[in-house]
């Protein structure tokens, strides 16, 4: 018998409901609800990264969204050890603590038993790299790392620089597997591709309809930088654009509907790697899966 604490992870792609799934089952199994997205961790950042709204949770808490000050840098470190207090204090009050996201590396640093060491910035390292452009960026993670080429998003320099960083220093100082903290049940939205096609386009209207451009404007307007907010997320990187008159409005909706279709089959290609998520096409399935793991 498996006598660690019990930890329910709900994963997929985007815009396939996990948020609404997760307030739905937590509602219904006495749980709370820890986030594992990693554009959703900032303060501000809010219609942009899709982030769940106070009259969405029905009341349900909800741990690690909007705790992180811009333009701080966030590592998988920093994250796990945030999640593992959250999942503590639900543990404590005798509740069913609920991961979700769509941050493969957060989930698997929670969940897998994996050490990401706390790799500090290299200055010297990000400056020389600054100067070459993402497609040149790619080729170097490539040859360093292929896995993590593979899945990362090829238009943010950011986060390349960032695991060009990591991984010059994990051939000296490997990922190592430890005992997992929590015993998980995986469960994984399944959308047919012209149904997970059609939310998305929903869902790239309704953030504009709710002030995409309005909150771009803030963010700069409080002194961001068009570079660090362009590195954070899709929608503000296309929608710095529309303010700057390079895209007409249909011209962004078109953007932000092939870049959400392109993350949602890197974040696809992230989790089919794992023959233990239990893949499910309904809430009533997802329920009856939760009851026999409870």
């Amino acid at each position: 018998m498996n006598d660690l604490p019990k930890l329910i992870a709900i994963v997929g792609p985007t815009s396939s409901g996990k948020s609404a799934l997760a307030v739905k089952l937590a509602r219904c199994f006495d749980g709370e609800v820890i986030s594992a997205d990693s554009r959703q961790i900032y303060k501000g950042l809010d219609i942009g990264t899709g982030k769940i709204t106070e009259s969405e949770m029905h009341g349900i808490p909800h741990y690690l969204l909007s705790f992180v000050s811009l333009p701080r840098q966030y590592s998988v470190a920093l994250y796990k050890k945030a999640a593992d207090g959250a999942i503590r204090k639900i543990l404590d009050k005798n509740k069913l603590p609920i991961l979700v996201g769509g941050t493969g590396l957060y989930i698997d640093a929670v969940t897998r038993g994996i050490y990401f060491p706390d790799v500090p910035p290299d200055s010297k390292l990000r400056k020389k790299l600054e100067k070459r452009n993402a497609k040149m960026l790619l080729a170097i993670l490539e040859k360093l790392d292929s896995a993590r080429a593979s899945k990362i998003d090829p238009q943010n320099r950011r986060r390349i620089i960032r695991a060009i960083e990591i991984a010059k220093v994990l051939p000296r100082t490997p990922k190592k597997s430890v005992q997992p903290n929590y015993d998980t049940l995986f469960l994984g939205i399944r959308r047919s591709p012209v149904e997970l096609r059609k939310r998305i386009k929903n869902s790239v209207h309704d953030r504009i309809q709710r002030g995409l451009i309005q909150e771009t404007k803030k963010l700069l307007k409080s002194g961001l930088s068009k570079k660090r907010l362009a590195e954070i997320g899709l929608d503000y990187r296309f929608a710095i654009e529309a303010l700057g008159g390079r895209l007409s409005r249909q011209e962004l909706i078109e953007k932000l509907e092939t870049a959400s279709r392109q993350y949602a089959k890197r974040q696809h290609t992230w989790f089919k790697r794992y023959k233990d998520i239990h893949w499910f096409k309904n809430e009533k399935e997802a329920k009856q899966l939760v009851l026999q793991f409870l």
